[in-house]
């Protein structure tokens, strides 16, 4: 079996973890909130080391959200857990003297597959909503970032979480599909929807459940009243924070056409002055140039883009009139390029959107926000801003997660946590009414269904003749079962 000695060991202290109250378990992700400002120059240099981002970056991206995350977990985890009575107004009448309340249980032993990307926000989340609902984790981080695996590691371990409890796996490429092969009981996979798909297809066959937050091609809408200078803005933002290796970057730019040109000239400028980016593995770089290439052909007028910049680097592009027929329409990419796309009406633009199988996030720019919420119901996307990107995606109240080919599930906020734990109904009933006990002991099926038409009437029959009668009839069927 595969990591069986790490299993053992983690269901070990799984089963001890588990056992305290929320608010015991909440006492390590304060001292871990803390310790990620005291480490902050540890982390700032990890995470630059392994992908070469820059401090401003790590810290706005990574250690922010992270912390906002575990403040989040303290604030509202032991409430969110906590156990639901049903109340007696919502009980059935024949299941008088039941008292009904739902659990909250862990899954067991939680698999956790990080990225490299955001190393230390996309993993501590996800993490910490594990262990706080009462698993185990055994984490297999990228081998892009070995660097900040193993000191994010060991901030975990110096806050107090038990040995044991959270075990990281060693950060190859092999370890996920294996870790994907081992008897946990969840997986949460943080990833490309290539690795995706073979992911849901193995734990499938074995009924493993899991969370799979896969790629995206977010669109951006600009209606013709938008503040054009702040759409470019956000333009530029979205597709150049982390020189564009963001999985909810902003990839297609549908501009309402009386405002089209206008756009454009505020966008380019950005583009043109662009100096070249590394990315941090060649497949990203192959594949942007293959997806421009192709919109090129088909029409597109690339802005920005000279090709591949020294060692490797790409230049930020702008594909001005994408051809919505252009692979990049489509296909995930994980570089700093985007594509503008004129429409003329709302119900033109959503067509064309709804082109791409993903549904991650998209923005709406407008000065009406009710027809920004109205856009934004139409869109099949996880998360919709209005007026600004990826920024509010990383509020630790709100769930995050996508539809279609951007996965399942959810991380963040109350539903990411709950959706690391399952539902467990305790049922205690009260007194010695049990007529399915009787009936099956001691069966008179006229006055049994007596009793039970008379029972449906009265509790759901339209009008209060009609229940009357159920009435009478339930009464009816009681004495003759006497």
């Amino acid at each position: 079996m595969r990591f069986a000695t790490e299993l053992a060991a983690a269901r070990s202290a799984q089963e001890a973890w588990c056992r305290l109250p929320v608010r015991d378990r909440l006492r390590p992700v304060r001292s871990l909130r803390a310790l990620l400002v005291e480490r902050t120059d540890d982390l700032v240099l990890a995470v630059g080391q392994d992908i070469a981002r820059s401090p401003v970056e790590v810290v706005a991206t990574e250690l922010l959200p992270s912390a906002a995350a575990l403040k989040f977990l303290e604030q509202r985890a032991a409430r969110v857990l906590a156990p639901t009575r049903i109340g007696w107004g919502l009980r059935p009448t024949w299941l008088m003297g039941c008292r009904d309340v739902v659990h909250r249980r862990p899954w067991g032993v939680v698999g956790v597959i990080g990225t490299w990307n955001y190393p230390v926000f996309l993993n501590v989340g996800p993490i910490a909503q594990a262990l706080i609902a009462g698993n185990a984790v055994l984490w297999k981080p990228s081998e892009n970032a070995p660097r900040t695996a193993e000191l994010t590691h060991a901030l975990f371990r110096e806050a107090g979480f038990p040995a044991g409890l959270l075990q990281r796996l060693p950060a190859t490429r092999e370890a996920g599909p294996q870790l994907a092969e081992a008897d946990i009981d969840f997986l949460v996979f943080t990833g490309s929807d290539a690795v995706g798909r073979k992911l849901a297809a193995r734990l499938g066959e074995r009924l493993v459940p899991s969370t799979l937050e896969l790629s995206g091609c977010d669109a951006m809408f600009v209606l013709a009243d938008a503040d054009l200078d702040l759409a470019a803005k956000a333009a530029w933002f979205a597709v150049s924070l982390n020189r564009g290796q963001t999985c909810i970057a902003v990839r297609r730019v549908f501009v309402q056409r009386l405002r089209y040109a206008e756009f454009l000239d505020k966008v380019r400028g950005y583009f043109e002055a662009a100096q070249p980016v590394p990315l941090v593995t060649a497949g990203q770089r192959t594949q942007a140039a293959d997806l421009v290439a192709d919109a090129v052909t088909r029409g597109a007028q690339p802005i920005g883009g000279r090709g591949d910049g020294p060692e490797g680097s790409v230049y930020p592009t702008l594909l001005a009139d994408l051809p919505a027929d252009a692979r990049f329409c489509t296909e995930a990419c994980f570089a700093p390029v985007a594509g503008v796309i004129p429409f003329e009406t709302i119900d033109d633009a959503v067509s064309l959107a709804k082109r791409s199988g993903f549904g991650l996030g998209a923005s709406v720019f407008t000065a009406d926000t009710t027809a920004a919420q109205d856009l934004a119901a139409r869109l099949p996307a996880g998360v919709v801003t209005v007026n600004d990107v990826l920024a509010p995606t990383a509020h630790p109240a709100t769930p995050f997660g996508g539809r279609g080919q951007s996965g399942w599930g959810v991380t963040q906020g109350a539903e990411g946590l709950l959706g690391l734990t399952v539902p467990q109904v305790v049922t205690v009933r009260k007194g010695s009414f049990r007529p399915h006990l009787d009936e099956a002991v001691r069966p008179h099926p006229v006055a049994t269904y007596d009793i039970m038409r008379g029972l449906l009437r009265w509790t759901h029959a339209r009008g209060l003749r009609e229940k009357l009668r159920g009435l009478r009839q339930m009464i009816g069927g009681a004495r003759r079962k006497r």
